[in-house]
């Protein structure tokens, strides 16, 4: 074996999971910013948990409103994954942008993609500094599922977003 670096890992992991958080901002526009680390941490209570960087808009507008819906895409969002993770909400309105349909979902006023596999609808318990990244630990309000949608994955690093396929 060879030392690498901690990114580097993700290549050799693959596939690794993919996911929007879905956010309110203050102009009432669902922001959607893509994340890849985030587990399930309990099931009493349920909870989950992601990880942002820490100028990220996703994160400062869950810190602020105390909401989200984390979001496993289904794969006619494919092309739009990266481009959520590499623009910021706070100058523009990507669902419009890239022509994300979005839906509502009961029970809140964050809007979440057509094309969604699962939705896991939250609200902030506390964050914790983790260096460059801040780490949302969320207790789980409802979880809504599609099964006409597949995954969808990262690959190679992040090099590609497409569905798995079983073995």
């Amino acid at each position: 074996m060879k030392e690498i670096e901690l990114l580097e890992a993700a290549k050799h992991t693959s596939p690794n999971p993919v996911s929007l958080i879905c956010t309110r901002t203050p102009a009432a526009v669902t922001n959607l910013g893509t994340v890849s680390w985030w587990t399930y941490l309990g099931l009493e209570p349920a909870t989950i948990g992601f990880a942002m960087m820490k100028p990220s808009y996703s994160g400062e507008m869950t810190r602020k409103n105390k909401e989200v819906i984390l979001v496993i895409p289904g794969e006619p969002l494919a092309r739009h994954v990266m481009e959520c993770g590499s623009t910021t909400g706070r100058d523009i309105d990507k669902a419009r942008r890239f022509g994300i349909e979005l839906m509502s979902v009961p029970g809140t006023d964050i809007e979440i993609p057509v094309h969604s596999v699962v939705a896991i609808h939250c609200s902030l318990r506390e964050f914790v500094d983790v260096g460059d990244h801040n780490f949302y630990i969320c207790d789980v309000k409802r979880v809504l599922a599609d099964d006409s949608e597949r995954a969808l994955f990262a690959w190679k690093g992040y090099a590609k977003i497409a569905p798995a396929t079983m073995a």
